[in-house]
């Protein structure tokens, strides 16, 4: 694949994952990377490692550059296992001088791994390391997204070494975002903020502060996972701002399940309805949408009008699995809605009720309910329920 030098005199010393299709829920269609970069200087430092099984990705590349052994110091900026699995064979193979991380993250690497002798050195936001003629200062970005999180920043390149932000799951023999297309990069960008990030969007605003009232002079991003961001790396600090502040389109999502067909045929009537309010809607069928790919579509949309038929008195499992991880990803400033067929019981649309309420949606109706197969005047009543939503939508500005 050969050597990247992302700048003087550091290098990507990753891996890619050109085959993982799934990152704990998180659809990886595209695969991912696992950065790591090194750093050659009066003194060598290693920034991160990789998944376990890729250790020899990562000594291959690092062998093309220099011996193992002559590295000085490890920086751990994250301690989750794609990034640390390898971290006790790499400090056997490198003997470390030192090995940085966060207050939390020397937690974590206690709690990960059998620590004894290894040479931790904790460090806090605005420490400082000397490598020669660059220096490394470090920024602590507790949950984004473990406590441990940690940035490390080289004024003299003007380089953010982002760790788990600003990253996304693409695997690519490319570095860089301005070798792909733009708006595929930044379509995985989103995807990867609404899936990891989204609940953390108050420490996002926190840090954005933080490194603006800092004065970093940033030119180029190098996440943990797909291409790095350089020359300009304003567009996606811009997007992190923007999906961070929450700020949503005149769009609603009709998400929903149905066994005979019955709650489809809701669905369509009320996205027309809504649609005819100036509305942009898109329909998500949870039977060929995977939760991270209809996640990613919540992140700047108004309204979640969700619809599934009664099961066993409740809701159809695809509903009951993307509600849980929806909830876990806390969205905010919503308005909603639901729906559903049913044949004796039809308590699928009070559990929907029950579920956005948790999540303080906004209901803009109590719901409606349809028995068997709709009718004429049950088309009626899904024509105005989506009527209803769409100038909710509107009146949101």
């Amino acid at each position: 694949m050969g050597l990247t030098a992302v700048k003087d005199n550091i290098y990507w010393v990753g891996a890619v994952d050109w085959d993982i299709r799934d990152f704990h829920g998180y659809s990886t269609y595209k695969g991912t990377t696992y950065n790591a970069f090194l750093a050659i200087d009066e003194k060598i430092a290693l920034f991160d490692t990789v998944k376990s099984n890729f250790k020899e990705n990562l000594l291959y590349h690092i062998r093309e550059l220099t011996d193992p052994k002559s590295i000085d110091y490890l920086i751990v900026n994250h301690v989750e296992m794609d990034h640390s699995g390898c971290l006790p064979e790499i400090i056997k193979e490198v003997q470390p001088e030192k090995i940085f991380c966060s207050p939390m993250g020397e937690k974590a690497l206690n709690s990960h791994f059998d620590t004894k002798g290894w040479p931790i050195q904790v460090v806090k936001s605005g420490d400082t390391l000397s490598l020669g003629k660059k220096t490394v200062t470090f920024l602590e970005t507790k949950m984004l997204h473990w406590p441990d999180s940690m940035f490390s920043y080289i004024a003299e390149d003007k380089l953010l070494i982002s760790s788990d932000a600003f990253g996304q799951h693409i695997a690519s023999t490319e570095r860089y975002v301005d070798e792909l297309a733009l708006g595929e990069v930044m379509t995985h960008a989103a995807k990867y903020y609404a899936n990891i990030l989204h609940l953390f969007s108050p420490n996002v605003q926190k840090l954005l502060q933080q490194v603006g009232e800092l004065g970093l002079e940033i030119d180029m991003i190098a996440p943990d996972h797909g291409l790095i961001w350089r020359g300009n790396p304003g567009e996606i600090i811009a997007a992190y701002d923007r999906w961070s502040r929450r700020e949503t389109k005149r769009k609603a999502l009709v998400i929903y399940d149905s066994m005979w067909k019955s709650t489809t045929k809701m669905a369509c009537a009320i996205a027309g309805a809504i649609s005819r309010e100036g509305v942009s809607v898109k329909m998500m069928n949870l039977a060929v949408n995977h939760r991270s790919d209809i996640m990613t579509e919540v992140l700047d949309c108004r309204a979640l009008v969700f619809g599934s038929p009664t099961l066993n008195n409740g809701i159809l499992p695809r509903m009951a699995d993307f509600i849980t991880y929806l909830k876990g990803l806390r969205p905010k400033g919503k308005i909603g809605a639901a729906f559903g067929s049913f044949g004796w019981s039809g308590e699928a649309v009070k559990h929907l009720n029950a579920a956005m309420e948790a999540m303080e949606i906004s209901l803009v109706d109590e719901g409606l309910r349809v028995k068997n197969v709709p009718k004429d005047e049950d088309f009626a009543k899904c024509k105005e329920l989506g009527k209803k939503i769409g100038l909710a939508v509107v009146g949101m500005g």
